[in-house]
């Protein structure tokens, strides 16, 4: 006697439901045990801002924010966010204006490319709410997880430097 599909469906085939936010808004999701919170934005929500670049967690790329601190979205499963409260790079402006990163990486023409662009600033804005960079050798250390290609990195830390005050005034992380 053969089960049937849904009497042999293995556990892992089993959809989990969570709860988070995200970007602003309370989504309950339904997501297979394996599935990466990177591919879940990009795959299944269509946030694409998050990069899939080495997918081992060695390049930035895929930095998003969970609960105001930096994680790589390529090595977090998305039944780990159960409950959080996570950010894209499309979740950062404000209703009318660019968050104070975003204009700055703009201002110091801190991209060519642009791949890596999303990553870095969110691990930018995860360092201001770190609170542990204040000097441009710290920026240099903490930013380390993230690579550009390009080479742009002396415009990324000039923009860091600018907007670090600016998110550090009230209001200034929106």
């Amino acid at each position: 006697m053969s089960a049937t599909l849904s009497e042999a469906t293995p556990a892992a085939f089993v959809r989990h439901p969570i709860r988070l936010t995200l970007n602003g808004q309370a989504r309950e999701l339904q997501v297979l045990p394996w599935t990466t919170l990177l591919d879940l934005l990009r795959e299944q929500l269509d946030l694409v801002g998050s990069k899939k670049g080495c997918d081992h967690g060695q390049c930035g790329a895929c930095t998003v924010l969970r609960d105001g601190k930096r994680i790589n979205a390529c090595l977090t499963l998305a039944v780990m966010c159960d409950g959080a409260e996570l950010t894209t790079v499309e979740g950062l402006a404000g209703d009318d204006a660019l968050h104070p990163m975003q204009q700055a990486f703009i201002t110091h023409d801190a991209f060519q490319c642009g791949y890596c662009t999303p990553g870095q600033i969110c691990s930018a804005v995860g360092l201001v709410n770190e609170g542990r960079a204040q000097t441009r050798a710290e920026i240099v250390e903490l930013m380390s997880g993230n690579l550009c290609r390009c080479g742009a990195y002396n415009n990324i830390r000039d923009a860091i430097e600018e907007a670090l005050p600016l998110c550090q005034q009230p209001g200034g992380d929106q």
